[in-house]
């Protein structure tokens, strides 16, 4: 371990830094991050790491793709197995956000003991309430039930956005780090693909609702017995041990052995030494208030973090998830045939642009992706309300603006949301920072999804897609006047330069 003094001399080098460019510089980064940029480990040992907080991030897309058919099969009156399916469209509103504001729950929870817990402790309880929601949901036999399930299930969903970017970005090596947290976006799709292609199979089925949310309970108990075998994040240990929680040595002791179960054997000599580079890390960053957060630096940091995610649901996207097989049945689509050929083919598209946008973001950068993105998704909405004012016997035209929407999506906001909201904000309030953005996230997302049926009611397809075009168009003035470009730099070099 670094002795005390060599502590302090590190400390005193990153606060030299910090007093001229008001954030980490790069005159302390070799110290910290050259080691990391030559990190040993095994492959086979950081892809459990990976895989089953990443589940977390699959039942969340799944719940999406399943419940756009769910609400299909409740309302109908030969198919739903049950007397109360006669829903209106506030109730409708309610089945597809009662998860979404469970989510909202959950991030609140998170908030409030995150820190406390650890993210590994976070995402086993998160997986016991995917598995406790899915069960309630397929077994409800009222209303209330339904939505208590709902809730439930999105409490879950509220804890494993917030602890699985945070586990894998502590757990994954340096160098594959962005590409982790990034490939957690496509979990979540790949989800969503499996929710469409379960809920078009039970769609047609007696009491099919109830069998779209039973498939997926074996998945968290598989996630929740990985999480058990898992290590704790060793940075959180050493975090810890430095606030003086526990017995200093005994926490460091355990963070040296969770990162040679993280990297695998080659690691074994070098993890005293990475212990060291990731104490003396946090120790040159010190402790923090909430009220920093909207102070200075960190306040433009939430205005950009908390500004993409609003954008990524206002502008209409939770919409176009939950409702695409009902927007496509009002297209002239059977919910049986075309309708369920085309909503599956929507979500594998979202795949593919995911993968596409995964591979290109750090070479393409941030700003030209949201920028040409979003300029796709301003066409795609006006085309999709023009679509129900002026061309409504034209079904391909609905079909045509809905892929448009999901790709120019999925190549922008999408993905890239998520990356730069973990590489932001300042590294001693990055934590609570993400965790008020997951806030606006899913409480954004909660209220679009519950408002876009008696919304779609009340003023018609047509001018609520236009409206989510205008709203596209300012986030355009957002992305070009307020975010900036992350592409190459290093946390300490964001900090520096961006903020």
């Amino acid at each position: 371990m670094l002795s005390d003094a060599e502590k302090q001399s590190i400390v005193s080098v990153g606060q030299a830094g910090d007093s001229s460019s008001g954030g980490h510089s790069s005159v302390h980064e070799p110290l910290i991050k050259q080691k990391h940029s030559t990190e040993n480990y095994s492959v086979l040992a950081v892809f459990p790491p990976f895989i089953f907080p990443a589940l977390g991030a699959f039942l969340f897309g799944y719940e999406i793709g399943a419940t756009s058919y769910a609400t299909i099969s409740i309302k109908s009156p030969t198919l739903s197995g049950i007397s109360w399916y006669n829903l209106s469209s506030v109730d409708v509103g309610i089945i597809t956000s009662g998860s979404l504001f469970g989510a909202l729950i959950g991030s609140i929870v998170a908030f409030s003991i995150a820190d406390i817990i650890g993210r590994r402790k976070e995402l086993i309880t998160a997986a016991f309430l995917y598995l406790v929601g899915a069960i309630v949901t397929a077994v409800a036999p009222v209303f209330p039930a339904l939505i208590i399930g709902r809730v439930v299930y999105g409490i879950g969903v509220g804890l494993t956005m917030h602890a699985a970017p945070m586990y894998i970005a502590e757990t994954a090596p340096s160098q594959i780090r962005r590409q982790m947290i990034s490939l957690q976006e496509l979990f979540t799709v790949f989800g969503m693909c499996e929710g469409y292609e379960i809920g078009s199979q039970w769609v047609t089925v007696i009491s099919g609702w109830r069998y779209m949310y039973a498939t997926v309970i074996p998945i968290p108990v598989i996630m929740a017995i990985g999480m058990c075998w898992l290590p704790v994040s060793p940075r959180w240990l050493l975090l810890r041990s430095l606030q003086g929680k526990g017995d200093v040595e005994s926490l460091q002791d355990e963070a040296i052995k969770s990162l040679r179960r993280l990297r695998g054997s080659v690691a074994v000599d070098t993890a005293a030494e990475q212990v060291d580079e990731i104490l003396a890390e946090l120790s040159s960053v010190g402790e923090a208030t909430i009220g920093e957060l909207f102070q200075g630096k960190c306040l433009k940091a939430l205005t950009i973090a908390g500004g993409l995610v609003l954008f990524q649901q206002i502008t209409g996207q939770p919409s176009v998830l939950y409702y695409a097989p009902s927007i496509l049945q009002t297209a002239g689509f059977s919910a049986a045939t075309d309708a369920t050929r085309s909503s599956i083919f929507l979500g594998l598209w979202k795949l593919i642009m995911t993968a596409v946008a995964i591979v290109v973001f750090d070479k393409l950068g941030r700003r030209p992706l949201l920028l040409g993105g979003v300029s796709g998704m301003v066409i795609s909405s006006f085309l999709l309300g023009s679509y129900y004012i002026f061309y409504d016997n034209v079904p391909a035209v609905a079909v045509a603006a809905l892929q448009m929407y999901v790709g120019c999506y999925q190549l922008s906001f999408g993905p890239i949301s998520w990356l730069m909201m973990s590489e932001i904000f300042p590294l001693k309030l990055r934590g609570r920072g993400i965790s008020i953005a997951v806030l606006v996230n899913f409480g954004t997302n909660a209220l679009v999804t519950f408002a876009f049926s008696p919304m779609k009611e009340l003023l018609g397809a047509g001018v609520l897609f236009c409206g989510f075009g205008v709203i596209c168009v300012v986030s355009l003035f957002f992305i070009y006047f307020i975010v900036p470009e992350t592409k190459g730099l290093t946390l300490e070099e964001i900090e520096a330069k961006c903020l």
